[in-house]
């Protein structure tokens, strides 16, 4: 995975320093945060660190490079190449998706009209986050999901940077390509936060398979009426869906005979229990399987794979046992 398109975006100054630090850290380098006036922060899986500007990592932001306001103009004016005008959606939503499917948060002033954000000025903070397709990571799971040519409706739950868009992307790869067991099938993605393709002027930068349509930065709900209507998926794939519009989405597509691949947050089934919406999909036992992701051994650890009755499937005990499906991102 290259972080090319990553260094494009950063100022010289920044630059330098992170293409610096050791092999190590950028190898499992997870987020690069910028505040203005604040220390220059890294994360990785394991944990978070202070940069100095002698490149030298700290958990205490003693001695650490700060950057400053020129050092925001200059990223911001990197990212939109210079034209600010042409990410004025961008700005509104908060994040840019770069070349090889990166985010870039964006925070700072907003700007309201009539309750809604209109527009995000005086930009004094980015969350870069580093996009890593993991191919393969979902094929030990396949044989739970998709059985002589039956497809699961598939729910995966975990908290915030688990690994779940990891999971999904792949399980989306996988479907649309076919193996030796199973029928390649027409897949759609509904992306609305450009994670799971990490489309740039609307083509994937991540390998989803060669039967894959995607919505690029489309509502969830209505994207999935459109590709239900447009392109006639066999299986739907949307992450981090909740909301009540979600839900009568999902309704729909299920009794138009669609199949989904879906994400939610959360730290245990129980807590997907007590969400309204969530929890009225469970209890109809729309989601044939659902799986359950942590950080305890990794992100990716698979702590459970559960049928529509929330029952867990034994057979896959033995296999939670291997490293390689234990820890998958």
């Amino acid at each position: 995975m290259s972080l090319k398109p990553i260094y494009q975006i950063l100022p010289l100054s920044i630059r330098e320093l992170i293409q610096s630090l050791p092999r190590t850290i950028l190898g499992c380098l997870e987020e690069i945060r910028i505040r203005q006036d604040r220390p220059l922060e890294v994360i990785t899986s394991e944990q978070s660190w202070f940069v100095s500007r002698k490149c030298q990592l700290s958990q205490q932001p003693k001695d650490s490079m700060v950057p400053g306001k020129e050092d925001c103009i200059k990223m911001l004016n990197l990212i939109s190449n210079h034209s600010l005008y042409t990410m004025e959606e961008e700005l509104r939503r908060g994040y840019v998706t770069v070349e090889g499917g990166h985010r870039v948060g964006l925070v700072g002033k907003v700007v309201v009209d009539q309750g809604k954000v209109k527009h995000l000025r005086d930009v004094t903070g980015f969350n870069v986050r580093i996009a890593r397709q993991v191919k393969g990571v979902g094929e030990p799971l396949i044989p739970f999901l998709i059985h002589k040519g039956q497809v699961e409706n598939v729910l995966i739950v975990s908290p915030p940077q688990c690994g779940k868009t990891t999971l999904i992307r792949d399980l989306a790869r996988l479907a649309s390509t076919g193996g030796e067991k199973f029928h390649s099938c027409k897949v759609g993605i509904v992306d609305e936060r450009s994670e799971i393709a990490g489309c740039v002027d609307g083509v994937p930068q991540h390998d989803v398979g060669p039967r894959t349509d995607v919505l690029d930065a489309c509502p969830k709900a209505e994207g999935m009426m459109m590709l239900i209507r447009s392109m006639s998926p066999e299986i739907l794939v949307v992450d981090e869906i909740g909301r009540k519009e979600d839900s009568e989405a999902v309704h729909e597509a299920v009794h138009a005979g669609v199949h989904l691949f879906t994400t939610a947050h959360g730290q245990t089934v129980d807590e997907i229990c007590r969400r309204p919406t969530l929890a009225e999909l469970v209890k109809e036992g729309v989601f044939s399987r659902v799986i359950l992701l942590s950080r305890r051994q990794g992100p990716g650890t698979v702590e459970a794979i559960y049928d529509q009755l929330l029952q867990p499937l034994e057979p896959a005990s033995e296999l939670f046992r291997s490293k390689v499906v234990r820890t998958l991102c």
